[in-house]
């Protein structure tokens, strides 16, 4: 086979991997609980129908997230369970429809607070599982084909799409349409995630549970295994690190309608902005990952992004407020797909899914914490209430910096692509299989 051949057969291969996570990460981030278009329209559905305070708000969101901080169960779940045989695509088809049935149910029934809490809490049970499935699969394609950095940039454009989508359907929705409507629209979403369980494309599942990099060891040794593994600490602390921003979501909502006397869909508008600035520069990740290793990119993104929410609390309108969301949102996604990119290359072998929604898990209790400790601070003055949130949102990311240092320099010394031989032995190491001894060259005889 020719070295034409052979790059033309290894773009298709690549064709068909983006091209079944890509559809599958749209619906999965478009539908989740915590996502922009239900999480902007049930805080809508809180602070204009059922008259919530912004402290009330950020509190239903942190106690319907629970499930989500102790994601890493749902990921071992993954891990551990085969349900119908099929491994991720039986989680698909079981908890999809599951989801679907929640959604219609909250449709059926009268909004109030009580009946919102339950049915978002129990959809953010069910989703948990799909999520997991889908993670899992793609960190350890990601691990087997040495493509986390092309996957991340993938992963992130794939599931901005959704949040730009949502946050600006969420505005139209808060405004104009009833809640029925909107869980009905989501549960039909979510039954096309379940139709995709049926798909088993060859580039993706072809011995993907067969290699070693899907090896586990049972429920003990797994849990062992996870605690030993030191790479997963500075991945899950950088991610809690990175999500921990008491300057966006609640209170700058509230920023946004009380001191700019906005009109309630432009936070929606905002976020909107914010996310779609992310895709050009995760773009622009998917070309340099492959070029620079991951040491080069986690510390150039989080260094330009330490002052990233800062220029936000000095604005004094709309329109300013709306044309900052862009270089705002850019300013923090080297780092976000960096980071994305370093959970997917720290996973142990056979634990993708749990490593995954446990970073999964930290980044949305990160956000709840953040968002809470935000709300607070931004009460607790009228005038710089928001100044104060940005300042914190800074310094926590500052501390970032030195965090990196913890990380193991081999899972960063190379490029999207490069194989490593330091990390090939201690993967067969982790599992307990000996590394094939090397072919010493024999003299020949005279």
């Amino acid at each position: 086979m020719t070295t034409q051949t052979s790059d033309r057969d290894s773009a298709r291969h690549n064709r068909q991997v983006f091209l079944y996570f890509g559809p599958l990460t749209l619906l999965v981030y478009l539908v989740l609980p915590n996502g922009q278009l239900l999480d902007i329209a049930t805080s809508y559905m809180l602070k204009n129908q059922l008259h919530a305070t912004a402290t009330q708000v950020s509190t239903f969101r942190l106690l319907t997230g629970v499930p989500v901080y102790v994601a890493f169960v749902f990921g071992l779940a993954r891990d551990l369970w085969n349900p119908l045989g099929l491994r991720d695509r039986g989680f698909f088809l079981v908890f999809a429809p599951m989801t679907v049935a929640v959604f219609l149910w909250m449709a059926l029934s009268p909004l109030s607070y009580a009946g919102l809490f339950a049915g978002m809490l129990l959809v953010m049970v069910s989703s948990r599982f799909v999520l997991a499935a889908y993670q899992g699969l793609l960190a350890l394609v990601a691990q087997e084909q040495l493509m986390s950095g092309r996957l991340s940039a993938l992963w992130n454009v794939c599931n901005s799409l959704p949040a730009v989508g949502g946050a600006f359907a969420a505005g139209y929705v808060a405004e104009h349409v009833p809640p029925r409507t909107t869980f009905v629209l989501v549960a039909v979403l979510t039954a096309l995630i379940a139709w995709l369980g049926w798909w088993k494309p060859r580039a993706v599942f072809s011995h993907a549970y067969d290699q070693p990099q899907a090896r586990g060891a049972g429920l003990v040794g797994d849990l062992k295994r996870l605690v030993r593994h030191r790479a997963i600490y500075p991945a899950v602390l950088l991610m809690f690190m990175f999500q921990f921003g008491p300057g966006l979501n609640t209170p700058l909502q509230f920023y946004l309608s009380n001191q700019l006397h906005a009109p309630d869909a432009i936070y929606g508008y905002w976020s909107g902005i914010f996310a779609g600035a992310f895709i050009p520069v995760f773009m622009l990740y998917g070309y340099l990952c492959r070029k620079v290793s991951l040491r080069k990119l986690l510390w150039w993104g989080t260094a330009i992004m330490v002052p990233q929410v800062l220029p936000m609390a000095f604005i004094h309108s709309v329109t300013t407020a709306l044309w900052l969301a862009v270089p705002v949102g850019m300013l923090g996604a080297i780092c976000y797909a960096a980071l994305c990119d370093l959970a997917m290359r720290s996973c142990p072998p056979g634990l993708q899914g749990t490593l995954m929604m446990m970073v999964a898990g930290v980044y949305e209790l990160a956000g709840r914490g953040g968002d809470l400790l935000g709300a607070r601070i931004y009460n607790s003055d009228p005038v710089n209430g928001f100044l104060y949130c940005a300042l914190v949102t800074m310094a926590v990311y500052a501390l970032m910096l030195p965090v990196l240092l913890l990380v193991p320099k081999a899972l960063l010394a190379t490029a999207d692509g490069e194989r490593n031989p330091e990390l090939d032995a201690e993967l067969l190491a982790e599992i307990g299989v000996a590394p094939e001894p090397a072919v010493v060259p024999v003299p020949a005889a005279r």
